[in-house]
């Protein structure tokens, strides 16, 4: 149990990585890569960015998760 909990980890800390390097800094960013500045726009940021924020808080509460299992696991 404790090794599946390690890899998905592993794998979380990754993808979460790659995730917040696609954010948008000050300017630029993955909407402008995608061409989201064609008025794809939705209350002030494009559709693209809307997505990119769900699946940059679905990925840190599941590293959350396997971060308190991690704990929880070693512990015993």
């Amino acid at each position: 149990m404790l090794a599946v909990v390690v890899v998905l980890h592993v794998i979380v800390c990754i993808v979460l990585m790659v995730l917040v390097l696609l954010h948008s800094g000050r300017g630029g960013g993955l909407s402008d890569m995608f061409g989201g500045g064609l008025g794809a726009t939705a209350a002030g940021s494009t559709v693209v960015e809307k997505n990119l924020d769900r699946l940059t808080v679905i990925a840190g509460l599941i590293f959350t998760f396997t971060s308190v299992a991690l704990a929880l696991l070693i512990d015993k």
